[in-house]
């Protein structure tokens, strides 16, 4: 019997080692009827290509990343970065995703302010809600692991993610809840209650957390049911927040991405299967 994958959507990232052609045509000869998408291999196949592609493949975007990087003190930095949200923006919309996942930056040199850098964030999106409202894309904030807040986000648990979105409307910013950056925090089974009363859950990844991390950490995330995360009760618990939609698979794994691309697809597709369902 085939596993049900109707709410499973593979990021990119994941499988980079793919071509676009060839994800695409993996997915539609496995089965997935979803991909989350990256800006950078979108720009090398071409913007309208791709949009062309996963159109004509009958697939669904679940989201586009990255946005964000708002944490700059220079005021050039800072309105080249509201220049690349707006650009990031446009892409998701020719995509055909409303979600764009936005990673929001971390310290700037020099400085050690977490809580001024939190505050620039609000000021970049404050910059760009409207523009995304006109192209209906929304703006979905996403909490790092702590490891993280010093030089890629400083938005690191759901609370602060939701902080920074209730200053907008909930159908403009919400949040992603991501398993591997939330799942060692005891508020955030709280925070997902309170994202999905307000309608604030606007993607939901997974991945697993495997130990000892690699050098460097970024690309330590776990292929499903190998760590210690429990993913089905994630599921649930988000879910009985009130998310319905698609679940993307979010890898950054230096092991997988050395194997066969396909392969490791449909090992996620099964793990997806029967670790979180």
């Amino acid at each position: 019997m085939s596993p049900d994958l109707s709410r499973f959507s593979i990021n990119q990232m994941t499988v980079k080692q793919l071509s676009m052609p060839e994800l695409t045509e993996a997915c539609v000869r496995l089965g997935v009827p979803a991909v989350g998408l990256w800006r950078e291999p979108v720009a090398a196949y071409a913007l309208d290509a791709t949009a062309k592609l996963v159109r004509d493949a009958g697939l669904t975007v679940t989201s586009l990343c990255r946005g964000g990087f708002l944490t700059a003190l220079d005021p050039d930095d800072r309105a080249r970065a509201l220049d690349d949200n707006r650009a990031a923006i446009d892409e998701a919309a020719t995509l055909g995703t409303d979600t764009l996942v936005m990673v929001s930056g971390g310290l700037p040199p020099g400085s050690r302010d977490l809580v001024a850098a939190r505050e620039r964030i609000a000021d970049g999106l404050s910059a760009l809600v409207p523009y995304a409202a006109e192209r209906g894309v929304r703006l979905a904030i996403e909490p790092l692991h702590p490891m993280f807040a010093s030089d890629r986000c400083v938005v690191s648990t759901l609370d602060q993610a939701l902080d920074l979105a209730e200053r907008f409307p909930a159908d403009r910013v919400g949040v992603v809840v991501d398993t591997y950056h939330v799942w060692w925090d005891d508020r955030a089974p709280a925070a997902v209650a309170r994202a999905g009363a307000a309608g604030r859950i606007h993607s939901f990844q997974l991945a697993d957390w495997t130990t000892p991390l690699p050098t460097g950490v970024l690309n330590g995330r776990g292929q499903l049911g190998d760590g210690a995360i429990d993913l089905r009760e994630w599921r649930e618990r988000v879910e009985a927040a009130g998310w319905s939609g698609f679940i993307e698979v979010e890898l950054f794994n230096d092991g997988l991405w050395a194997r066969d691309g396909v392969g490791v697809l449909e090992e996620t597709a099964e793990r997806f299967a029967g670790e979180v369902f």
